[in-house]
């Protein structure tokens, strides 16, 4: 079957196309105009122009994308407040918008607001903050017991490297059960409904990957991925089904249940062991990939002000690693599709999710001559599991190194503790992408859901998208330690 194109970019069509009307179009949209660049993407393209008619298709998708992501008007937004702040008024909420302290855009002269909000609110407004807190107490009780928590593990991985003198301990027993499920009423009888569902590598410390079931249970499974010049193998793996619609009425339902075995990973770091960063390693991980690993001006000028006069290149990762955790602070971030490139959005906004963080610390360390990449898939630690994002940055002679900036660095007066997500991991990890924007094996027909990561899943019917408004996922797990 045909797959659609792709290049590899992580990203739309729309915002990498040279089409005149769809760069344009990109200019509207930026401004808000958003009417303005739907009717422009809806005019036929000039005959012979390659992609034109995906890349407009997709830039009115990508519109609509994004109003469903700032879709709260101000009652709506102030409807969600009250229970927890009585006596808030649409002055407040105009002052916390003018302050850029809540999430929001200008779509055709209307001021619409993030629909995760008050989500940044409660990060970025200390007033309100302190207005919630003295009503309900702080939340959070149960989260803060969990990380809690994972320090300890963490203090337990360090000191069993140091008792056994090997990186790899503590190997922890994972069983995953995920499930995605249609809702009812988004499908006809006869069509035929195709699902990726995410599915763990065989990569480095995760091992003896196994499936149990599916349903329904034909299926397949893509190949792990390889480390190599490319590296081969699908770098973002799925369980893959396909099937046609019997009832329309009913739900239809995929499910995999899979386990594996993954262990912290604990390495002895030394600057003063550390070898030119490019030894032994590929050179694609040092380039630049638009639209989203891009050396902007800012981006160059902050890689050089860190990293002047510190040519030991584990040093000038950790650099990177700190500057990144102390400036680009975490929020609910809008769906990576509908972002023009990832790290320009959070160098402009000095803040991002798990996946900007990582992405940004990626361009930077490239940039500083020090080889990175993404890996992603989901944390299964208790009491914090979700999706997440991270990365591997490569310094001989340890080879490839985790470094997850959204994590750390930890609260902890131990400093072992407190750098632990540079250079070293927990056990609690399922990975399942070891880059971004790489295709799905079999590859999608459409443009999907999530064009960089993959970690909630794909659906298409008869070639066309469903979004994630238009389905559920369910991800459970049990952990068991390995004695």
């Amino acid at each position: 079957m045909a797959g659609r194109p792709d290049s590899g970019s992580g990203a739309s069509l729309f915002w990498t196309s040279a089409d005149p009307d769809v760069a344009r179009a990109r200019q509207l949209a930026g401004k808000g105009r958003f009417a303005e660049a739907e009717k422009l993407l809806g005019a036929a393209p000039p005959a012979g122009e390659p992609d034109a008619d995906r890349a407009r298709a997709e830039g009115i998708e990508i519109l609509r994308r994004i109003r469903r992501d700032y879709s709260l008007d101000a009652e709506s937004l102030l409807e969600r407040l009250r229970p927890t702040l009585p006596d808030v008024s649409a002055a407040d909420l105009e002052r916390w918008r003018a302050t850029g302290q809540v999430q929001h855009r200008l779509i055709d002269g209307r001021v619409c607001y993030f629909r995760r909000e008050p989500a940044n609110l409660w990060r970025f407004c200390e007033e309100a903050r302190r207005a919630r807190d003295a009503k309900d107490g702080a939340p959070g009780a149960r989260r803060t017991q969990a990380w809690q928590a994972l320090r300890t593990h963490l203090k337990e991985a360090l000191a069993a490297a140091d008792r056994t003198g090997t990186p790899e301990v503590l190997p922890v027993r994972h069983k995953v059960r995920y499930r995605l499920t249609v809702k009812p009423d988004r499908l006809k009888a006869g069509q035929r409904v195709r699902c990726w569902l995410p599915f763990p590598q065989q990569w480095n410390r995760q091992r003896d990957v196994k499936l149990i079931a599916t349903r329904p249970e034909a299926h397949q499974v893509a190949p792990t991925a390889t480390e190599g010049d490319p590296p081969r193998g699908a770098l973002q793996r799925t369980v893959y089904f396909e099937q046609r619609v019997d009832c329309a009425s009913e739900p239809i339902a995929f499910e995999a249940e899979y386990s594996f075995v993954n262990s912290a990973f604990c390495p002895a770091l030394a600057d003063d062991r550390a070898q030119p960063s490019s030894t032994g390693c590929c050179r694609r991980w040092l380039a630049e990939r638009r639209p989203h690993i891009v050396f902007t001006d800012e981006l160059k000028r902050t890689v050089d002000a860190l990293t002047v006069g510190v040519p030991n290149p584990l040093a000038r990762a950790r650099k990177i690693f700190e500057w990144v955790a102390a400036n680009i602070r975490y929020c609910a971030e809008q769906e990576y599709a509908t972002i023009p490139c990832l790290t320009r959005w959070g160098l402009k906004r000095r803040r991002g999710d798990c996946g900007l963080q990582a992405m940004l610390f990626i361009a930077m360390c490239r940039y500083a001559d020090v080889p990175a990449r993404w890996q992603s898939g989901w944390v299964t630690f208790t009491g914090l599991i979700d999706m997440h994002d991270w990365a591997e940055f490569y310094v001989a002679p340890w080879g490839w190194l985790p470094a997850d900036v959204s994590y750390g660095p930890m609260a902890s007066d131990d400093p072992r503790v407190r750098m632990f997500y540079f250079g070293s991991i927990d056990a609690y990890r399922m990975i399942v992408n070891v880059d971004y924007g790489a295709p799905l094996d079999p590859p999608t027909e459409s443009l999907r859901s999530e064009p960089a990561d993959f970690q909630r899943g794909e659906v298409e019917v008869d070639g066309r998208n469903l979004y994630f408004d238009e389905w559920d996922y369910a991800f459970t797990s049990s952990v068991e330690a390995i004695e």
